[in-house]
């Protein structure tokens, strides 16, 4: 049940000040609950009274942090369902998996290939942000040298081991990194929970069903550990569907925070030896609902549409995507190129840059600051107009870095072209097609 201004006004001090920015206590009260002002903007709410609300106003599912430095994660904190109905929060994360059950040069060989997913699309670097290290009894390879040779990625590990004594030795050797150990289950909860705890990192939780899972987590509660993550990975895709989907939804929508953390699905075992299923099964749980999703061996075919997907799914639907103004090359452009100009939507950019490489001419593309909005939008906002591009070309001193002095402009703006020539003289500019796709053939009969 949502915190109402009554319930805040209540513990209040009833000071009928103007410390806290509001007239009164009662407004400013109302105005805590709607998450426009702060508690702590108050200097006459008692500790106790905060601590009360911080509890009752934090997320129905915790947030946890993973990783260490530059590999410091986010995980949970989500408050909706759906992301139409707000944003999601935080971002599913991937990781490939090595196990000691591998001979050294597979694991060499997986190794090698994790670094090669690492490219960036719209100011976001995407890599394999985690390395699953799974440990097996009848493994041949020594599990703490393998978890040493992961933690020198740089990368978060997730530490799949239930032995408890193998969980310290390997812990010893890469607790500062803060990986999370995920090897909590309804027979070794409490020596797990010491090991995670003495170790100061996330303990993940397994069980043989959604029951087990809840009483599990329930225990570990009870013992004080709330820094957790739920293994939802079931026997079958079915079954690890239904257990993800019903632990969110017991969060967020039944308000229950035993199930109220973030959630860990290994595609690496319930579609073993299939890398396609595996991603299709990814772009699925990135939806719903997956925290840390695992995969056996994550390549950059396949990380390339699934980043893609995260990317759109864990933006601000209120906020528009937008790649940062400058001068973009393509096919090898230089000062000499051709200058063609549109605005910072990151769609109009990667329909007009994907058109503008497939031609295969040199272009110079130039993006404008249009506040992230499409061409027509930004022009009837005044966000693309005469006046922008000319103050865009002398803060970015295009004259100066292009010698070239041909540019073509959106066709949909074309009623621009005479004002632009007033305000660029000496710039020949071209009416581009009304769509990106007849770029092509434009360009090559340009030459």
């Amino acid at each position: 049940m949502a915190l109402k201004g009554l319930d805040i006004f209540k513990l209040s001090p009833k000071k009928n000040c103007k410390e806290c920015g509001s007239p009164t206590c009662m407004a400013f009260s109302m105005k805590v609950a709607q998450g426009a002002a702060d508690i702590n903007a108050c200097p006459y709410f008692s500790e106790d009274a905060k601590a009360q609300l911080s509890e009752a106003t934090a997320p129905p599912m915790k947030t946890v942090k993973v990783g260490a430095g530059d590999a410091e994660y986010t995980l949970g904190g989500e408050t909706v369902l759906e992301r139409h109905e707000k944003t999601f929060v935080s971002k599913t994360r991937y990781a490939s998996t090595l196990c000691n059950c591998m001979d050294e040069a597979a694991i060499d060989a997986r190794l090698a290939e994790i670094p090669k997913v690492d490219y960036e699309r719209i100011g976001e670097r995407m890599i394999v942000e985690m390395i699953y290290v799974n440990y097996s009894a009848e493994g041949q390879y020594d599990y703490v040298e393998l978890v040493k040779k992961a933690a020198a990625l740089g990368r978060t590990l997730v530490l799949g081991v239930t032995d408890v004594e193998v969980a310290k030795a390997a812990l010893a050797v890469c607790k500062d990194g803060k990986p999370v150990l995920n090897g909590a289950t309804a027979e070794n909860f409490k020596e797990m929970n010491a090991v995670a705890t003495e170790a100061g990192v996330v303990l993940g939780v397994t069980g043989k069903d959604i029951n087990e899972l809840y009483d599990t987590v329930k225990a570990l509660e009870d013992l004080g550990n709330k820094n957790l993550v739920i293994d939802t990975t079931g026997a079958t895709v079915k079954e690890t569907f239904a257990n993800t989907v019903m632990v969110r939804k017991a969060a967020i929508k039944d308000n229950d925070r035993t199930f109220g953390y973030p959630s860990i699905v290994n595609l690496a075992k319930v579609a073993k030896g299939d890398a396609h299923l595996q991603a299709a099964l990814a772009s699925i749980f990135t939806i719903k609902y997956g925290s840390i999703v695992v995969f056996e061996n994550l390549t950059y075919s396949e990380a390339l549409p699934l980043y893609g997907l995260r990317q759109n799914i864990f933006t601000d639907p209120q906020k528009p995507m937008r790649v940062e103004p400058g001068i973009y090359p393509i096919n090898g452009a230089d000062e000499n190129s051709i200058c063609l100009t549109t605005v910072d939507f990151a769609l109009t950019y990667f329909l007009v840059s994907g058109e503008l490489e497939r031609s295969g001419v040199p272009v110079n593309l130039i993006i404008s600051d249009a506040g992230g909005l499409s061409v027509l939008t930004a022009w009837a906002a005044g966000k693309l107009s005469s006046g922008t591009i000319e103050k865009f070309w002398k803060e970015h001193d295009i004259e100066g870095k292009i010698k070239n002095r041909q540019l073509i402009i959106p066709g949909k703006v074309a009623v621009l072209k005479g004002e632009i020539e007033a305000k660029l003289p000496g710039w020949e500019i071209i009416i581009a097609p009304a769509e990106a796709v007849q770029l092509v053939k434009f360009l090559k009969d340009m030459q």
